[in-house]
Formats: C-alpha cells, structure tokens, sequence
C-alpha cells in the first residue's frame, strides 16, 4: 500500500507501507491491503507503520483526517511530533 502523511507545511512521508494504526476518534484501527474505502477523523496519537522490510515506522500526530481508497492511503495530520 502506498501512503503520504502531510501536514499543512510539508509532506512527511511517501513511501510503502505493509500496514498503519491510527488513532481513531472511536478508537485506534488498523489499515491492511485491500481495506474497505474510509475516511474517518483522527485524535491525538501513535500512527505506526510497518514498512515492506517489517521495520517499525511511528509518528506522533496531533489529530487530522484519513482517506483510504483503493491502497492508497492520505493522512493529512494537523502536526506531527
């Protein structure tokens, strides 16, 4: 899966992913390959990824908004620590 974090001044991240948890309004969920289209709204959180070598990726976000489609994951993050 192909996924970007942007924040309002820089994109953060480009790359490939094997899969990513987010912290969820309702709770942290996780993305796999083939997931259903989504969008849902972001708290203050972990985003962790694993990346297509298993190497665990983590970012600190305070909130934002996530659109999954089609393996192609936008995650627009409010900052990110």
């Amino acid at each position: 899966m192909k996924i970007e974090i942007i924040t309002p001044g820089k994109k953060i991240f480009d790359g490939e992913i094997k899969s990513v948890r987010v912290p969820g309004k309702k709770g942290s969920f996780q993305v796999l390959k083939d997931h259903a289209p989504i969008i849902s709204t972001l708290e203050n959180g972990s985003v962790r990824m694993i990346d297509q070598e298993d190497k665990e990726i983590i970012y600190e976000i305070s909130g934002g908004v996530i659109e999954v489609k089609a393996n192609k994951i936008i995650l627009l993050a409010d900052s990110v620590r």
